[in-house]
């Protein structure tokens, strides 16, 4: 525009001698951006370390920053135990529904069992075919008696918010799962049928798998989670009702996939442990697979 041509009113401030903020041109402004330069008013300007910042620079910045994770690539969070809590929610509604108020038909349609093609009434349950697939999950949820449930979920809230804290909460939710149908596809593929167990213990002995591989990630102290897991091998192998295929199962692909996800390479992590947990649910699937080659129909 030549100096003798007028101003059009978009870019002529109301005060006339104040140029208008770059978003809202009919608001006067002396402030502007440290970065561009660009007039901005009271209601757009961000305080910055030097002076004031326009909206878009701010955003700009933003962009640029690396996002800040935890030691395994998780997002970092202020409550770093939440995914455990509400775990430990879930299993407590389960119980109550299953002991008290859905009593016996809940525990009969969530637990893990399967009978199969040889015997009386088989192929029935897992065994019966992929409609009654769900028993693997929903079985690492259910507790029909309180001490059952108790000791479980002491063990979770012992063992989850470490682990959830340096791995972050995605990836601590697909450890927990994987490892609990880690214990109930092995349980199937050994003792397919005929069994029917229930409890989260599949999952429980998977958190202790990853505790140890963190410790050593970490190169902490391993005196502690093996002497636990070797105190509760004992009691899996010593007392009678306990399902020890779960136990081993959980354990097995809780330390497996924790080992993916833990010692994942800086550069590749994200695709790394992606694959570690694809490779977990693969067994899962093959010991499922073959599992109903030898029970189903």
């Amino acid at each position: 525009m030549l100096p003798d041509e007028p101003r059009s009113s978009a870019d002529r401030s109301p005060e006339g001698g104040l140029p208008g903020c770059y978003r809202h041109p009919r608001t006067p402004t002396g402030i502007s951006c440290t970065r561009c330069e660009r007039p901005v008013c009271p209601q757009c300007m961000v305080a910055a370390a030097v002076g004031f910042q326009c909206p878009d620079c701010v955003g700009t910045g933003h962009a640029g920053t690396r996002r800040a994770t935890t030691r395994f690539g998780g997002a970092l969070t202020v409550d770093g135990g939440l995914v455990t809590r509400v775990l430990v929610g879930i299993n407590t509604v389960v119980w109550l529904l299953a002991a008290y108020v859905l009593t016996p038909r809940l525990g009969q349609v969530w637990s893990l069992f399967s009978a199969g093609r040889d015997v009386l009434g088989g192929p029935a349950g897992v065994a019966d075919g992929p409609d009654q697939w769900y028993r693997l999950l929903t079985a690492t949820f259910l507790h029909l008696e309180w001490w059952h449930i108790g000791l479980n979920m002491l063990v979770l809230l012992w063992l989850g918010p470490p682990l959830e804290e340096a791995l972050g909460r995605l990836r601590f939710l697909a450890l927990y799962l994987v490892a609990g149908l880690g214990g109930s596809t092995f349980a199937f593929l050994v003792a397919g049928q005929l069994m029917n167990s229930v409890g989260a213990s599949g999952a429980i002995f998977g958190l202790i798998g990853a505790t140890i591989v963190m410790q050593l990630r970490n190169r902490g102290p391993l005196a502690p989670a093996v002497a636990f897991l070797v105190f509760n091998l004992i009691v899996t192998f010593s007392r009678p009702g306990i399902d020890w295929r779960a136990h081993l199962g959980g354990l097995a692909l809780g330390a497996l996939t924790a080992a993916g996800l833990m010692y994942a390479p800086r550069e590749r992590r994200g695709l790394v442990q992606a694959l570690a947990v694809a490779g977990a649910l693969a067994v899962e699937a093959a010991m499922l697979l073959i599992g109903m080659s030898l029970y189903g129909s």
